[in-house]
């Protein structure tokens, strides 16, 4: 397979962006997306010009660092994908593919396609944490939880903030990724003693660092490669109303 690619290219974050146009060929359909990216590297650095800079790491749609918009959608418009899970055959033969970084003010392009994704760290650290005697991890029995809400907990806790809630919102609104960190939390008995401080401290921060707000379209659950229900935003939203009342 031949692929023409317009890829984003950016020196730094000051610098104004352009897209170049680049050809993969003789590619094999069974190529993760970032294969292809590889390849299209080697022959850059074959040349002598300057590879393509992009995220990546386990390729297994674990840690969420293959941040890309492909074709105007975040890891490519596959339900349930990431970047890395993403595969040439998704493809035509000779089908032109536009390659960009994650658009919101508060992921600034570091180069190409890579973005400044930070601003999720310092929220989860503005409350993203219980606290709790460390040691020996005690017995599966010793606090029992109900079946319903460890499910909904896991649900919310396979977040790997990639970003691609934000990156899909016309907001740019973090509220999915921030709504997820607080929701397996929130619905745990470990969770409950700071719960109403966390959830407080956390929209601040999310809505201190810039990101926009939540206007329930649904792109963001609809582009989440683990496909987190906007249902942690509605209980986000709860939890802030209730602790912003009980501050009062």
């Amino acid at each position: 397979m031949n692929l023409k690619l317009k890829i984003w290219r950016q020196a730094g974050p000051q610098a104004k962006g352009h897209f170049m146009d680049f050809e993969a060929k003789n590619l094999s359909p069974d190529m993760s997306f970032l294969e292809m990216m590889d390849v299209v590297n080697e022959e850059l650095v074959r040349t002598g010009q300057e590879p393509v800079e992009f995220d990546h790491d386990c390729r297994e749609g674990i840690c969420g660092s293959c941040s890309m918009v492909i074709n105007g959608n975040p890891h490519g418009g596959d339900r349930g994908t990431t970047t890395c899970e993403l595969y040439v055959r998704r493809f035509k033969d000779g089908d032109t593919v536009v390659v960009e970084p994650f658009r919101a003010r508060a992921f600034p392009v570091i180069k190409d396609l890579v973005v400044d994704r930070s601003a999720f760290d310092r929220i989860q650290q503005a409350g993203g944490f219980i606290t709790a005697n460390t040691g020996a991890a005690p017995d599966a029995n010793a606090i029992p939880v109900p079946k319903p809400d460890s499910d909904r907990s896991f649900s919310a806790a396979v977040c790997i903030g990639c970003g691609a809630c934000v990156a899909a919102c016309k907001n740019a609104s973090a509220s999915l990724f921030t709504a997820a960190k607080l929701s397996h939390l929130a619905l745990l008995p470990q969770g409950q003693a700071e719960r109403e401080e966390r959830t407080l401290r956390m929209v601040a921060q999310m809505d201190a660092e810039g990101f926009g707000a939540c206007t329930n379209t649904g792109a963001c659950s609809a582009a989440c490669p683990k496909e987190i229900s906007q249902e942690t935003i509605a209980q986000m939203n709860r939890d802030f109303l209730r602790a912003s009342l009980s501050r009062r």
